[in-house]
């Protein structure tokens, strides 16, 4: 359940605090979000805890050794603004006071919004996460999507750990192309790098499908409107007779190409 639940990356670095120089392994979470989750810190609270409980379990790490630094990342891409506190203290109502307070616990997230990000702004930032923000941003605009995955391609060769950075890329792109609901060969996508143009024929046939499809639905649109106005005109034309004429239901039917029953309705209708 755990594993399931959270991607987490681990860094070790050098960090000096009042000149001593240690080793930290800072472990960074990263929780994907498309929509608004009020909820939110209580999820990254109840995910580090889980996490720390794991280190614990697996004796990566012991009590005495004490616990790695946690660094929660939420990464939104929906359209709505990100109005969910950022702090699981700001989810506790009414603010306690005095000698309470110090006892409420706190956990914030660090939140990166993908829509306050401009393709400008994107376009500046030669990064990976740059590369997946322009995809996503891109994900509805088939030829955007084309260019965007060829940017992130060349943002993945000019990085010094291009193999492993190709691989997660790869991993996530195969996962968001399945949410799309793209027609897309992604078995034998194994990296952007070395299958972007199979990746890209794909991509243009998939594009192809859908403009048939949106042609098609265009045509059964224009079919539909038009019936309805024919079919708007025979109903006009016989409530004109209903009102004007004596003409019983059978000879109006006739004439404006309607069934009996129809007529007998639009009579209905006139009457009332």
């Amino acid at each position: 359940m755990f594993e399931e639940k959270i991607e987490d990356v681990v860094w070790s670095v050098n960090v000096t605090w009042e000149g001593v120089t240690q080793e930290v392994y800072l472990y960074i979470l990263l929780e994907f979000q498309s929509s608004v989750d009020r909820t939110m810190p209580i999820r990254l609270m109840h995910y580090v805890a889980c996490f720390f409980s794991e280190l614990l379990k697996q004796k990566v790490i012991t009590p005495s050794q004490g616990l790695p630094p946690v660094f929660p990342v939420v990464l939104y891409n929906g359209s709505k603004s990100w109005t969910a506190p950022l702090d699981v203290f700001e989810m506790i109502t009414p603010e306690p006071r005095g000698f309470l307070r110090a006892y409420q616990p706190h956990l914030r997230y660090y939140l990166v919004d993908e829509a306050r990000y401009t393709d400008e702004e994107l376009g500046l930032v030669q990064t990976p996460l740059s590369g997946v923000f322009s995809i996503e941003k891109a994900s509805k605009d088939r030829q955007g999507l084309q260019q965007a995955v060829d940017r992130v391609v060349a943002i993945i060769q000019a990085d010094p750990h291009k193999d492993r950075i190709d691989k997660i890329i790869t991993r996530w792109l195969k996962r968001h192309l399945q949410r799309l609901g793209a027609e897309v060969n992604l078995d034998q996508l194994n990296s952007l790098v070395e299958d972007k143009d199979m990746l890209a024929e794909n991509l243009e046939n998939w594009a192809q499908k859908e403009r048939q499809v949106g042609r098609q639905e265009t045509e059964q649109r224009l079919k539909e409107e038009a019936d309805q106005r024919v079919l708007d005109s025979k109903r006009h034309a016989a409530r004109k007779l209903i009102a004007r004429t004596e003409m019983d239901d059978q000879a109006i039917a006739e004439i404006t190409d309607l069934s009996v029953e129809e007529v007998d309705t639009l009579r209905a209708e006139v009457k009332h």
